[in-house]
């Protein structure tokens, strides 16, 4: 098999390569585990949005912005900052590197339940375009942050529509008893109190419902209730700019539960809101702009047969501090052998070094694997690296990206020397 431009995680004679460059050499070069991202992939998942706005028929402005949580790697934010992408940070770090990687303040949405006073004195002082407000307590924080610095701080309300995204308990944000935004029965006074406030100016309104949704009618519900405000709001006198509609679409991980294409699904949002009056959206994609286009490389380390009709164990020398998803929330990623050995294997639980039961990246796989073998788990190119932790004093992994045939170190693996850097003993 030969790679094509829709297809650069792909397999030539049995063995598994990332563009141009052979994982096995990756792996052999650069150690493991290694995070391996696609620039052609990243760029075609970009191209995809884009694809999908283009389609809108009106002069309304549709603006995606790169959920920086999702895979904050200068080198990843670095491609999308060079392709004029927004961007979205819920910490004044995040604003930080969205500057070291030639992103702009003025296309970045601050969001997040927890903001500091120093981190919106910051974010004001950078020119930072909106702020997506979640309670009224903060609208207070941020009127007296602008206050001091002689500025008015732009800003949204993030309202919380109460619309149930169907996806884990922990990854949906937009229903009553969640922490984010603004209850839908309390924003018209918030907008009003809002309004009230000298150093605020009210631009938009924003929500989102969750991650890893694969259906579009939880976000046709929420953009109506969106709009439904903003009518109610207008008639109040309070203009409102832009409708910003988070993000949260899912990608297809093999276990059977894909989302729509892309451009249908960014063309099916705004024909919806064109229905209503053609408005400005903003959107704020996180895992279908980058999830598709990490792997994460790791070694065989034993093959642990269990007791009579018991599970057998693959250990690898990844582990949940490296890729915690599944230990957190249960996730499925894609596992398979690096080269394909043509038998039928054995059926492993996939599992790391860390010393917790939950330490898994896999139940019940497939695997025709042996001591030494290179096992790739896909789809780790969101919410994988930036989850990943230290425990067990495990050096955090190398990041590089793929350019054809080109290797660009984006992270240098930990050593432990750096870890124990920042500690002291008692005199």
């Amino acid at each position: 098999m030969t790679m094509t431009k829709h297809d650069p995680i792909h397999r030539r004679e049995g063995a598994l390569y990332v563009e141009g460059v052979s994982a096995s050499s990756l792996a052999e070069t650069h150690n493991t585990p290694l995070y391996v991202y696609s620039l052609a992939a990243l760029t075609g998942a970009w191209n995809a949005w884009m694809a999908g706005a283009s389609q809108r028929t009106n002069s309304c402005q549709v603006k995606v912005h790169v959920a920086v949580k999702a895979n904050s790697n200068l080198g990843v934010l670095s491609i999308f900052a060079r392709l004029g992408a927004g961007f979205d940070i819920v910490s004044g770090g995040e604003l930080r590197r969205v500057l070291a990687a030639g992103g702009r303040a003025c296309d970045v949405v601050f969001s997040g339940v927890g903001k500091s006073h120093s981190e919106m004195k910051e974010a004001l002082a950078a020119g930072v375009k909106c702020f997506n407000v979640e309670s009224v307590p903060e609208l207070s924080r941020l009127n007296d942050a602008a206050k001091e610095m002689g500025m008015k701080a732009p800003i949204a309300l993030r309202v919380n529509p109460d619309v149930d995204a169907h996806t884990h308990a922990y990854n949906t944000t937009g229903k009553k008893g969640n922490k984010f935004g603004i209850d839908y029965s309390d924003a018209r006074a918030a907008y009003s109190a809002a309004a009230g406030m000298e150093n605020l100016e009210i631009i938009g309104v924003d929500c989102h419902i969750g991650s890893g949704i694969t259906d579009t009618a939880p976000f046709l519900a929420a953009v109506d209730r969106v709009l439904d405000l903003v009518e109610v709001l207008e008639r109040d006198g309070i203009p409102i700019a832009h409708i910003d509609l988070g993000g949260g679409l899912g990608i297809d991980y093999g276990d059977g539960d894909a989302p729509p294409p892309t451009p249908e699904f960014v063309k099916t949002i705004l024909d919806h809101v064109d229905r209503r009056g053609p408005r400005n959206v903003w959107f704020e994609p996180g895992r279908s702009l980058t999830a598709a286009a990490g792997v994460l490389l790791t070694k065989v380390e034993y093959l642990k047969p269990g007791p009579r009709d018991g599970k057998n164990f693959c250990i690898v020398d990844a582990a949940m501090n490296d890729l915690a998803r599944p230990a957190v929330y249960g996730a499925f990623h894609r596992i398979e052998a690096v080269h394909d050995r043509g038998g039928k294997g054995e059926v492993y639980d996939v599992v790391g070094p860390v010393c917790e039961s939950g330490d898994w990246l896999g139940r019940a796989r497939q695997l025709d694997v042996e001591v030494g073998d290179l096992v790739a788990v896909r789809d780790t190119g969101a919410y994988s690296f930036v989850m990943s932790s230290n425990y067990n004093t495990r050096p955090r992994a190398a990041e590089v990206i793929i350019d054809g045939e080109t290797v660009h170190v984006v992270r240098k693996r930990e050593t432990v020397e750096q870890l124990l850097a920042m500690e002291s003993v008692l005199p």
